[in-house]
């Protein structure tokens, strides 16, 4: 795989310098190009004033944890299927104590008293509270205010600097140059995040050409109407599930997006009867819950899509977990989410950015409280390291984990989205698989949103603008295609690239490298189908990471919500859909002993698992102002290997130890 994640793709497009200033016995860290859009420059910020300090360090091994990954990933490793332990995972990426005392021996000669300095209980963040004076000057940096047009107010940097030998043990900096800032609204009463996952229209979202009156139950119609026994049809996915204790799969949703018991039922009643009186597993994450305050197709058309397809998929004999996420009040991200199945990566320690991840307890108030102590309640051990909060870490990640949200990789910066793509990582070093929608508007960003040449995105950018999590390479990312007009799926090739309604998101990464994994496939293409566009308006560079790697049907899917059936397209059919098919084959593997499939990117793209999905080689995915890519022979970025075929993976993943 041998793709680090330290070693960001160089392009164009970047918008991170990393060139040293004359003069200076300082790197630049980090460096923003541009002020994001609805942002402008207030003044320099008072230097009195106090801010929170927050330094990640570096994780030990990370720049080796795509080799540790595809040691036990890989079908052709001795190691393949042996998954870590999460006690394992932690002492191996634990930030050494000569990062933890280089750094904080730093702070203390610049004269920061080492009683003010705090060092999580992972060791992976030192946090400080320190007056703008003094991080300008520890950091060589100038902190200014700047106000959004709703009248938010933001802190923040355009560059900061450290010292060579601090810098090798720092991954980055808060606050600093990240602008993901939450707002709120004029009367500052009623916080409002500005790229809040889960929030309607925001990230990515299914789509619907609205409702239909009719029940389908028809093969002959899956041109026009998806139902289960069209899925099952096109990938081969006859399968009666025996291992249903030992299996698991998780569905992840995000406050206010909630399904409806209601809508469910009666799903089940037309197209799904072994669901009858079934519910998802909940598991409530930072207050999440299922939330009936909000409804319409905004609210419920992701959580009823998601459940009713993915149960359906698995049968009524396998539990689907729901990691319900967030409260109505703050809302969650990614992050928030990873804070649960993983300790060391707890908001509480700093482990996350509050101007882009939600804050609990909810520090606006009427939000949930949590569990965690209060200040004057909070503990530190002898070195000085911060104890607790009990409700991070305790949430045990499902075997496949499907996630139908996502951002666009521009919304965040290269540290962020390198921190948080080792938590997946990790998650695949304990045999998780984790999927994510790719994306609906093919190589524009949610909200047809692209790139321009200063770095920013707006309707009118000419740039490709790929999306994030489906960028790391560590993950799964999910497109989507259709059932041909007219045709039936009992034909040799009924897809082509979803081309109605939305368009299945890919491209190329601006910030992650290739993985090894995929570059035999992607190099075919680019030799064999160069795309004919500019080399300034893509990654043309032929080394950064290539999505989507797999897809399955996003388009027409009958779908119950608000107690009427409608017609809903996107990834999100795609993902969840896609999650259901390998929780069967977990299955299978744990019914004769064997375990989870785990991290499927290295075995999925080997030579051994060849012809093991359905070509696409119709359609395109515009954006930006072009047709896209095309889908074409082999991998693409479109459709990625194709569509499932159950029958032949499972053949295949049996064969394997």
């Amino acid at each position: 795989m041998r793709c680090s994640l330290t070693a960001f793709v160089t392009l164009s497009l970047a918008v991170v310098s990393l060139a040293k200033p004359a003069l200076s016995p300082y790197n630049v860290h980090e460096r923003r190009g541009a002020i994001p859009t609805g942002w402008s420059h207030t003044r320099r910020h008072k230097s009195a004033a106090t801010i929170p300090l927050r330094i990640a360090l570096k994780q030990s091994n990370i720049e080796s944890i795509d080799e540790y990954l595809y040691d036990v990933s890989h079908p052709e490793s001795a190691n393949y299927g042996k998954h870590w332990t999460a006690g394992e995972i932690s002492r191996k990426f634990s930030p050494s104590e000569e990062s933890v005392f280089t750094v904080r021996d730093w702070l203390v000669e610049n004269g920061l008293a080492s009683e003010r300095i705090r060092v999580s209980s992972t060791k992976s963040w030192i946090n400080v509270n320190i007056t703008v004076e003094e991080a300008e000057r520890l950091l060589n940096t100038e902190y200014n205010v700047y106000t959004h047009v709703s009248g938010q107010e933001h802190v923040a940097c355009e560059a900061y600097h450290l010292p060579e030998r601090i810098s090798t043990h720092v991954d980055f900096v808060l606050p600093s140059v990240n602008f993901d800032a939450k707002l709120k609204g004029r009367s500052g009463s009623q916080p409002e995040p500005a790229r809040a996952i889960g929030q309607p229209g925001v990230g990515i979202t299914p789509k619907t050409a609205g409702s239909i009156s009719q029940i389908v139950t028809e093969l002959e119609q899956c041109d026009q109407y998806i139902t289960p026994i069209c899925l099952r049809a096109l990938y081969g996915l006859v399968y009666e599930p025996v291992a249903t204790e030992k299996n698991s799969y998780g569905i992840v949703e995000y406050t206010p997006q909630a399904y409806l018991q209601s809508d469910l039922q009666m799903f089940a009643m037309n197209y799904s009867t072994d669901l009858l009186g079934k519910e998802p597993v909940m598991v409530s994450i930072d207050g999440g819950y299922a939330q009936t305050e909000y409804q319409g197709f905004q609210y419920n058309g992701e959580s009823d899509l998601d459940l009713q397809y993915g149960m359906s998929l698995v049968t009524g004999k396998q539990n689907v977990t729901l990691y319900q996420t967030g409260d109505m009040v703050e809302g969650a991200s990614f992050n928030n989410f990873l804070d649960a199945i993983d300790g060391s990566y707890c908001t509480f320690e700093g482990g996350d950015d509050y101007t882009q991840d939600a804050q609990y307890p909810d520090p606006y108030g009427g939000g949930y409280e949590g569990k965690c102590p209060s200040l004057l309640d909070r503990k530190y051990d002898k070195l000085g390291c911060l104890i607790g909060p009990e409700d991070c870490g305790t949430v045990t990640p499902a075997y496949v984990i499907s996630t139908s949200y996502g951002y666009n990789e521009a919304d965040l910066t290269p540290f962020y989205t390198a921190r948080q793509c080792a938590e997946y990582a990790k998650l695949g070093l304990m045999g998780v698989t984790v999927l994510y929608s790719s994306g609906d508007d093919g190589v524009a960003g949610n909200g047809n949103y692209c790139l321009n040449p200063d770095g920013t995105q707006s309707p009118t950018g000419m740039i490709f603008n790929p999306s994030f999590p489906g960028t790391c390479p560590y993950v799964t990312s999910v497109g989507a295609t259709m059932v041909k007009p007219n045709a039936t799926i009992f034909q040799a090739q009924p897809e082509m690239a979803c081309m109605e309604v939305i368009y299945s998101g890919g491209g190329f990464s601006n910030y992650f490298a290739m993985p090894s994994y995929q570059k035999t496939a992607v190099d075919y293409y680019l030799q064999n189908y160069p795309p004919n566009y500019p080399p300034n308006i893509w990654n043309s560079t032929g080394t950064s990471r290539a999505f989507p790697d797999i897809s399955a049907n996003g388009a027409n899917y009958v779908v119950a919500v608000d107690g009427q059936f409608a017609l809903v397209y996107g990834t999100s059919c795609s993902s969840p859909v896609s999650g259901a098919i390998f929780t069967m084959i977990n299955d299978a593997r744990l019914a004769i002993g064997k375990g989870p499939i785990g991290f499927i990117n290295p075995t999925i793209y080997s030579a051994g698992f060849a012809g093991a999905f359905n070509d696409v080689t119709e359609g395109s995915n515009p954006g930006c102002g072009t047709e896209g890519y095309n889908a074409t022979a082999g991998w693409d970025p479109v459709t990625g290997l194709g569509t499932p075929n159950f029958p032949k993976l499972l053949e295949k993943w049996l064969a394997l130890p």
